[in-house]
């Protein structure tokens, strides 16, 4: 997960605005505790969602106080103190960069150069939980497995992501796993997938890369796409939303929930029609 999930800002309480961000400063601090400082480089916000939603499934209050960074060294910033599950977490924001720049190189990225950045941090994280280490370069080999393979049925092509994610949550839960938690991160995975698959539609086009939307659909650029299987693409959305609203229903917190609740109620949907937003004119295409 690398910056689709996102709050919706205008409808997000300052209480949990400041636990977001004191979650994620208190996870860059984990990740140097757990996989060293260069990987606190690979620190995204998508990562500080889990991280509220895993500590929250597993009953575990989160401990706030201000300190310094090496970022903020004059004023003191509220920080989520590290503990068990943040340090799992952030091995597991460590091994989903190292093997996303795996894929990256794969594809011919310049960036997948950086996968060496966190090589490091790779080998800390793979000492404190191999198994982390084991799930997601499984899934990452099928991944790239049914993308040699050129598979068009996008269902089919979003399986390895969103698998992953069911089994880190399982992994990352414990005795608090259940159905409905291994549904709702199954679900997540999912979307993650199918909203990189849009994101990048035009930029994998034209460097002739693999896009299970592209080869499925058949559109040279993405505002052709969306406009011509936008009830498709609002089928496949939807459903993802539906299914995440019944399972997170069903999911026990015992802490205040608001922040989570407004990622994936309102947060991802905003982001999917952000995505959607197909900029063309054709009659009876909606652009917002």
């Amino acid at each position: 997960m690398f910056g689709y999930i996102q709050p919706d800002t205008p409808y997000l309480f300052i209480k949990d605005e400041n636990l977001y961000k004191a979650l994620y400063c208190g996870l860059c601090k984990s990740i140097g505790a757990g996989c060293g400082q260069r990987a606190r480089t690979s620190l995204t916000y998508d990562m500080a969602f889990v991280s509220a939603l895993v500590h929250n499934i597993r009953r575990e209050d989160v401990n706030i106080k201000k300190e310094r960074c090496a970022l903020h060294i004059f004023k003191r910033r509220p920080m989520a103190s590290c503990d068990g599950t943040s340090v799992l977490i952030g091995c597991i924001n460590t091994v989903l960069t190292y093997y996303k720049l795996c894929d990256d190189k794969a594809d011919g990225d310049r960036k997948g150069i950086f996968r060496h950045f966190y090589k490091r941090g790779l080998k800390r994280a793979y000492r404190k939980h191999p198994q982390v280490v084991d799930i997601i370069s499984g899934q990452m080999r099928e991944q790239a497995k049914l993308e040699k393979d050129g598979c068009t049925v996008i269902d089919m092509a979003c399986e390895p992501t969103a698998e992953m994610m069911r089994k880190l949550s399982v992994y990352a839960l414990g005795e608090f796993s259940t159905a409905d938690t291994e549904g709702l991160f199954y679900d997540l995975g999912k979307w993650v997938y199918l909203a990189d698959a849009l994101d990048d539609y035009d930029k994998d086009v034209k460097k002739k890369r693999y896009n299970v939307l592209a080869l499925s659909f058949g559109q040279s650029s993405k505002a052709e796409a969306v406009a011509e299987n936008r009830e498709e693409l609002n089928f496949l959305f939807d459903s993802l939303f539906a299914d995440m609203r019944a399972r997170l229903c069903k999911i026990n917190f015992r802490f205040n929930h608001d922040l989570t609740d407004n990622i994936i109620l309102r947060g991802i949907p905003l982001k999917t029609r952000s995505l959607m937003a197909c900029g063309c004119n054709k009659k009876g295409c909606e652009n917002e």
